[in-house]
């Protein structure tokens, strides 16, 4: 039995180097990603000047 899981073992690897799965779900973005998180801090920090360089308001 543990020669034959060998064999199978060796098979699948040699499989896999010849002609290998494509899997897409492994190349697919997944999230919004880098891009959209750089853009978010750069309108969060403009907010955040603006609410600072504005005079403050008095009731």
């Amino acid at each position: 039995m543990k020669l034959r899981a060998l064999v199978a073992g060796w098979v699948s690897v040699v499989r896999d180097f010849v002609a290998p799965r494509y899997r897409p779900e492994l190349h697919y973005m997944r999230g919004p990603g880098p891009a959209l998180a750089r853009c978010a801090v750069k309108v969060q920090s403009r907010r955040e000047l603006e609410i600072l360089r504005a005079p403050p308001r008095h009731r």
